[in-house]
């Protein structure tokens, strides 16, 4: 006898004792599992991450597995949003309900309260993942009391801190590494693929990194320093922070987002940081309904 049958069985049985509608509430609380809180942090001046970050929102919200939430810099003179505004990410009190925060931005002087909000996640043994800037997420001043998360933050959370990049007119030829082409974050990515991010610098990766993908310079500022800036460099890995899992890469270049690769690597990187299985073939990144034809924005 199947088990869909059995208690379909063993509920007819109670329900002639009264139990049957507490005991079908409390089966089907426990067919559908809470659905994992997601909240990206957006704040960057370059890369529109607070445009890039809600597309890749709706795409993982939208067959309600997952409840996602988009915090976004704001001025508060205004109230509007402005991602050149450095001092306030509004909404930063949703990281205490997150299961996982996808951190994306760039030169932040936030406030105390805010800053201890997004320490208080990244230290608390959660799942994070990180894109690009988030190397480089905070610039106090030389002096200020939080200049130490400078370059500590992404050093120590997500392998390592802003050194360079190989200038604002190459791009990247993207190429999995191929010892790791069987890991769960590479699901349904195939070959090489190119990427408008330029490069940056990376090596050597601090910490446990387990690089996955590498990314050659094409048409590098740096062709005649390469002994100490290589062409080639990671720009995808795994590691771990305070016993979490942790997803980065150097990838996020808003025209990337319009490469299906990047968006499946971040949505399996999601996947993979909550413990959860990659979906076959890897996470469904093909924009469809309303975000059919989605166009990324030019950077700022």
């Amino acid at each position: 006898m199947s088990s869909d049958l059995s208690r379909r069985g063993f509920i007819r049985v109670l329900g002639a004792a009264g139990l049957t509608a507490g005991l079908a509430s409390a089966v089907g609380q426990a067919a559908k599992p809470k659905a994992p809180h997601i909240v990206f942090v957006t704040g960057d001046d370059e890369y529109r991450s607070e445009i890039t970050m809600p597309f890749m929102a709706q795409l993982l919200g939208r067959k309600r597995q997952f409840k996602c939430t988009v915090l976004y810099a704001v001025d508060p003179s205004t109230g509007q949003r402005n991602p050149k505004y450095q001092k306030n990410i509004e909404g930063l009190q949703a990281l205490k309900t997150a299961d996982l925060a996808v951190f994306f931005m760039r030169f932040r002087a936030l406030p105390d309260e805010q800053l201890e909000l997004v320490l208080d996640y990244v230290n608390s043994g959660k799942p994070i993942v990180g894109l690009r800037t988030s190397t480089h997420a905070f610039r106090y001043p030389p002096g200020h009391k939080n200049a130490k998360y400078n370059d500590r933050f992404g050093r120590d959370v997500f392998g390592q801190k802003w050194i360079t990049h190989h200038g604002h007119k190459s791009t990247t030829e993207v190429s999995i590494i191929p010892t790791m082409a069987k890991h769960p974050v590479l699901k349904g990515i195939y070959g090489s693929f190119p990427c408008s991010s330029w490069v940056y610098h990376v090596t050597p990766l601090v910490g446990d990194c387990q690089p996955l993908l590498m990314g050659k310079a094409v048409n590098s500022s740096q062709t005649k320093n390469q002994k100490k800036y290589p062409l080639t460099q990671p720009v995808a890995w795994t590691k771990t922070y305070k016993g979490a899992r942790v997803f980065f890469t150097t990838l996020g270049h808003p025209k990337d987002f319009e490469e299906y690769s990047v968006r499946r690597l971040l949505m399996n990187g999601i996947y993979w940081a909550l413990g959860r299985e990659v979906p076959q073939g890897g996470a469904l990144a093909e924009p469809k309904g309303e975000l059919a034809g989605w166009e990324a924005p030019n950077t700022h």
